[in-house]
């Protein structure tokens, strides 16, 4: 038998000796991590969701989360997705091709296009899948994309899937959008513009007339992202297209089935071509299994209420309108320290000046009874505390939120 020789496992000169193993670079990593107050580590949460939740045995007031309406633990959803379990099963077993279509899947479809006023729609086991398979599929690499700067990142993984050439505009700067169009949409055969409705980190909400207005002069494609404005923002929940009064222009809507509806799963929603071009094109559909009956179903029933129950997104602005007063002032007091950052919607940051004040103030706040989302970079370009705002709060736990930043902010930052 020939002896092999073994290969010599002693690194390179002058290279540290743990790169002789081809993992050791993540310890380096997670020490830079740390260094920069980045590090991130999950927090598990007991019982239903709501207003109050527990975690490791305390009761927390629950300002982090995206559930606007409270509908994740509403009893109309629970029993939507029990009994849609007990009729079809805990999962949809394959792709919507091949054994994973379900008559529900096709009703959600179509009433989510009702919702959203458009002809029709697609469904997807994510939102994070929606936007890299709409995106991938609608341009490749001899087109051209135009995205906004603080566009989520799912927008950024389908912009680099598809092979096109991305270029970035100021947030919300049409003026920026329109010099990039004059200067590049002639080399390039198609051209998409992508962007938040309402940004994620931020609140604030896109000049979508405008965008579009640009979009029709240069013949570009629009697809934007609503996940956070579908079920909260118009007269129907509908999101920002409606409330911006651009229903029936020229544009595919995306969307998230888990923020206000409560469930799991994203959308495409547009023409009956686009829609039918995407169930040919959209690898992250074909070959994905299709949405389990519990979500489909949950989101179902949560449409419904949307529909049926104006009143509970009344109550969410109303609750919005006294966070944000309390959390102006605030900025106010601390100026120019902190700063509240432009919202329209329930998301509501306050800015502040480092990672390590930010954290050590959701570390405070934390202790003192309430959650709230500490958000850093490389999330966000400046450190903030991003308060997300919901139906079924009170009008007295949301002063009490108020109360506990103020104290929180002027201990933090008395600190040496």
């Amino acid at each position: 038998m020939m002896n092999c020789p073994r290969p010599d496992r002693s690194p390179p000169e002058g290279q540290p000796s743990d790169h002789s193993t081809p993992y050791g670079w993540m310890d380096h990593a997670l020490t830079t991590i740390h260094r920069a107050d980045w590090h991130r580590q999950v927090r598990p949460l007991t019982g239903l969701p709501g207003p109050v939740v527990k975690a490791a045995g305390r009761s927390l007031l629950n300002f982090a989360s995206n559930d606007y309406l409270g509908l994740a633990g509403h009893p109309a959803t629970i029993a939507a997705a029990q009994a849609a379990t007990a009729r079809w099963g805990t999962g949809s077993t394959g792709s919507r091709l091949v054994t994973g279509e379900r008559p529900l899947h096709r009703q959600l479809e179509r009433v989510i296009a009702r919702l959203k006023g458009t002809d029709d729609a697609i469904v997807f086991s994510s939102g994070y899948l929606a936007n890299l398979g709409a995106i991938a599929a609608l341009v490749g690499p001899r087109d051209l994309i135009l995205g906004d700067r603080y566009n989520h990142a799912s927008l950024l993984g389908g912009i680099r899937l598809s092979g096109a050439t991305a270029l970035t505009y100021d947030h919300c700067s049409m003026d920026h959008l329109a010099k990039l169009l004059a200067a590049h949409r002639d080399r390039h055969r198609r051209c998409l513009i992508v962007t938040d409705t309402v940004f994620s980190m931020d609140g604030d909400v896109c000049p979508l007339p405008e965008l579009l207005d640009l979009a029709d002069n240069w013949g570009a494609m629009v697809l934007v992202d609503e996940a956070h404005g579908t079920g909260v923002l118009g007269d129907r929940g509908a999101g920002a297209v409606d409330q911006l009064g651009c229903s029936g222009r020229s544009l595919l809507q995306m969307g998230t089935l888990s923020k206000a509806l409560g469930s799991l799963g994203g959308y495409v929603a547009g023409s009956a071509a686009a829609i039918d071009f995407l169930r040919n094109r959209a690898s992250t559909w074909i070959y994905t299994t299709g949405l389990s009956p519990a979500d489909t179903a949950a989101a179902l029933a949560a449409i419904a209420i949307v529909r049926r129950d104006p009143q509970r997104r009344q109550q969410l602005w109303r609750n919005v309108e006294t966070v944000a007063a309390g959390l102006g002032a605030i900025a106010a007091k601390f100026s120019p320290q902190v700063r509240l950052l432009p919202s329209d919607s329930p998301i509501l940051c306050l800015q502040v000046p480092t990672a390590a004040i930010v954290v050590k103030l959701g570390q405070t706040l934390e202790k003192s009874g309430f959650l709230v989302g500490a958000i850093r970079p490389p999330t966000v370009p400046t450190s903030r505390l991003r308060i997300t705002v919901r139906a079924d709060h009170d009008l007295d736990q949301c002063q009490e939120l108020i109360d506990a930043i103020a104290i929180a902010l002027a201990d933090t930052l008395a600190a040496p």
